[in-house]
């Protein structure tokens, strides 16, 4: 190679000989010194060839933070920086801002550095490279500072083939030796002690590292931006941040702290071709806005302010540690805003270390958001599997939960079920399969088939699950399964009972006592049974309360699940259990708070009562269609045609109008089916509303801003629940939830 030879003649001719040691590190650090000092540069580096000559390995950096944290550890032949390209070509080679913006543009490179390098290279030897860095503000190279750094790094290609000759492995260690020297030229005001050289850069390494941590621990969007109020707002005495995200061409607000109210709400929905700050920055270039008034209306944008702001992109993937991004190529997900309380200069080391700290939230923002939506994602098909709705006859209430895992986002394979059969029977049935991945889902939803089937065929629930356990051997089921099924007969209060390997249900009885509704544990299904499953009878009698549940429930507590549920159920009492929806939020609550869940949770709960008077089945239901125009009409007339069969025209009024009101809600704000059910008892009227919206409604009063009235519109109608039936509640069950109201008889009157 001609321009390898000419600087291997080149060298032999002549140099200082400043550039000499008996062992590579010397070698190395002399020429870092030398560029540093004659070339007056922020940083130095001496990247050397690896020993398949493929790739260029960081040797040492010699400089002051956060400028040598910026430069790659090791780089393609290939690749555009100044250092491959300075070998490859065997001259000097610059790199600035690859994709320069338009002059009247506030934008700047991610990291306000040039780079030179220029090959070091021994006749027809190729070592590496020498690199220094220089701030932006310093201006361009100069042709001299090529021959300058040239000159150095000839001087380290002959001490380096001196050293090979002697037998030294000239190769760069598995990280490069740092070695700190403060330039006094750079000044970074409010940073480090003044006058020390390097002190400044030090202390703004500070919070980015810190920030890195924090970000690690990270698993929700609070806690990242938690740290970035005590490492980014905090040390650069940021008034307000917000960090938004960029989907379907528009910005959404992930999370906001400090003084942010306004700058949400012109954030959150703003289009990115809209001419603002955080839209253009959304285009992979930092904005630093010092005086923003005038720079505002030079660009056109629509807001004028009168303070400074900085506009960091947040790019996807690994942190951004490179000199120069290249950010045209890189995938931008969103921005980080800040906001200052006063105009304010952004010194080049300090748009570095935020720019660093833009790239870590951006991986940390990343993680997180793929989480929640995985999580979401599981939670969703986990809810799909389980039942729309329970059955219900008219002696047995019904409720059911089920609460995922919170330390994984992937989905489990808990589930429930309540089978309606004829002549007043029912089937309940938990069950657990092991593991949480897709592949757990898939076998829940095939032994919840089976169990369902073979109910509905009529057998008992022994051999339903001998059955389904046989299907399942011969589908090559490998996970365990275990599965709790209870038969009831509500004509009598006959129960039998069947395990596959599953914690009994417990059953408390109308004294208040609690016990556990004994039965064979036989083995879990999948596992070779050599005979067949065996269950057991019970007699229940009127006002017994069942509890049928999964051991994630209960697994932080005792080995025994059903010590730990029976501690669980008996700690409510059955003043607070009269109301089963608010039971089940009791008894899901104590296990979920302050804990972090292992394992999904199912609770199923069953209550057998008596219906008002001999043989007077009071109860009715009513299906309305999801758009269904006349269907609170239809809830309307439905509850005062039952009420008046039941001799109860006096209440007809008041359940008529807290019935339109939850229909209304549930037809408006869930969008879906919704299913109206009432239940006459001896001294109360229960009214049941279920839609498959999880969210629950929230009574709001009349608010004084136009906002507020918008965000407080759902709900407002439960004002008038309350004022005319004392006590309502909401609670979550299967695909949706069940808003009930309970009337009394003697007080029925509005």
């Amino acid at each position: 190679m001609t321009s390898s030879s000419a600087a291997g003649d080149h060298r032999r001719g002549g140099g200082s000989g400043r550039v000499r040691g008996t062992d590579l590190a010397t070698v190395v650090h002399r020429a870092v010194r030398e560029a540093l000092q004659r070339l007056t540069a922020v940083t130095a580096a001496v990247y050397l060839l690896d020993e398949d000559h493929a790739e260029l390995h960081l040797a040492m950096i010699g400089g002051s933070p956060p400028s040598f944290f910026t430069l790659p550890g090791r780089m393609g032949l290939d690749t555009p920086y100044a250092s491959a390209r300075a070998l490859a070509s065997g001259q000097p080679a610059v790199l600035v801002d690859p994709d320069p913006p338009e002059a009247d543009q506030r934008h700047v490179p991610p990291y306000p550095y040039v780079a030179l390098s220029v090959p070091v290279i021994d006749a027809d030897r190729r070592f590496g490279a020498l690199t220094v860095l220089r701030l932006e503000t310093f201006g361009t190279f100069r042709a001299a500072d090529h021959d300058e750094l040239q000159e150095i790094g000839n001087e380290l290609a002959e001490a380096l083939a001196q050293l090979a000759e002697n037998g030294a492995a000239i190769a760069a260690g598995p990280t490069p030796m740092l070695v700190p020297v403060g330039n006094p030229s750079i000044c970074t005001p409010g940073w480090g002690v003044s006058g020390v050289p390097g002190s400044a850069g030090t202390s703004l390494m500070y919070p980015v590292r810190r920030l890195d941590d924090l970000l690690n621990q990270a698993t929700t969007m609070e806690a990242i931006v938690g740290a970035a109020r005590y490492y980014v707002m905090s040390p650069f005495r940021a008034q307000a941040l917000v960090l938004a995200a960029a989907d379907d061409g528009r910005l959404w607000v992930l999370g906001h702290s400090g003084a942010s109210s306004g700058m949400v709400r012109s954030l959150h929905g703003a289009g990115l071709d809209a001419r603002t700050p955080a839209a253009e920055a959304i285009r992979g270039r930092p904005l630093f806005i010092s005086d923003s008034g005038s720079a505002a209306a030079d660009l056109g944008w629509s807001e004028v302010k009168s303070h400074a702001e900085a506009y960091l992109p947040l790019f996807g993937g690994a942190p951004i540690t490179e000199p120069f991004p290249f950010a045209g190529r890189m995938r931008v997900i969103g921005v980080c805003c800040l906001s200052f309380k006063e105009p304010r200069r952004f010194p080049p080391e300090e748009r570095a270390a935020l720019s660093m700290m833009a790239g870590s939230l951006g991986a940390a923002v990343e993680r997180v958001e793929l989480n929640t939506k995985q999580h979401a994602v599981a939670e969703y098909l986990q809810r799909r599997l389980l039942p729309a709705k329970l059955s219900e006859l008219p002696r047995l209430t019904t409720t059911a939960r089920y609460q995922p895992a919170t330390v994984t986002s992937k989905v489990g394979g808990d589930w429930y079920d309540v089978i309606g059969l004829p002549g007043e029977r029912v089937v309940l049935v938990v069950g657990d399969v092991e593991g949480h991945a897709m592949g757990s889902a898939a076998v829940m939803g095939q032994v919840r088939t089976a169990v369902a089937a073979y109910a509905t065929e009529g057998h008992r629930p022994a051999a339903v699950i001998d059955r389904t356990g046989r299907l399942l051997a011969e589908l090559g089921t490998d996970l365990l399964v275990t599965c709790c099924v209870v038969a009831l007969d509500t004509a009598d209060g006959m129960a039998e009972v069947a395990l596959a390997g599953h914690p009994e249900p417990l059953v408390r009885r109308p004294d208040g006592s609690i016990c556990r509704l004994e039965a064979p544990a036989n083995v879990p299904l999948s596992v070779a049974m050599p005979d067949a499953y065996r269950g057991r009878e019970h007699t229940l009698e009127p006002g017994s309360l069942l509890m049928l549940y999964s051991n994630g429930l209960v697994d932080w507590d005792t080995a025994d699940p059903g010590d730990g549920a029976q501690v669980l159920l008996r700690s409510c009492s059955r003043e607070a259990g009269a109301d089963l929806e608010q039971l089940a939020d009791r008894l899901i609550t104590d296990v979920s708070y302050p804990r972090q869940r292992r394992d999904d949770a199912v609770l199923l709960l069953a209550r057998y009562e008596r219906a008002i008077g001999e043989g007077a089945l009071r109860t009715g239901s009513l299906q309305i269609q999801q758009r269904d125009l006349q269907g609170v009409k239809a809830a309307r007339t439905f509850v005062d045609d039952r009420l008046s069969a039941w001799g109860l025209a006096e209440m007809s009024d008041a359940l008529q109008l807290i019935a339109s009101e939850i229909v209304t809600n549930a037809l408006i704000h869930a969008g879906s089916d919704v299913d109206v059910r009432l239940r006459g008892f001896a001294d109360h009227v229960r009214l049941e509303v279920r839609d498959s919206d999880s969210d629950p409604p929230v009574p709001s009063p009349l608010a004084l801003s136009e906002e507020e009235n918008a965000e407080a519109e759902h709900g407002r109608g439960l004002l008038i629940v309350e004022a005319l039936s004392g006590s309502w509640s909401s609670s979550p069950n299967g695909r949706g939830k069940t808003v009930s109201v309970e009337v009394p008889v003697a007080e029925a009157e509005p």
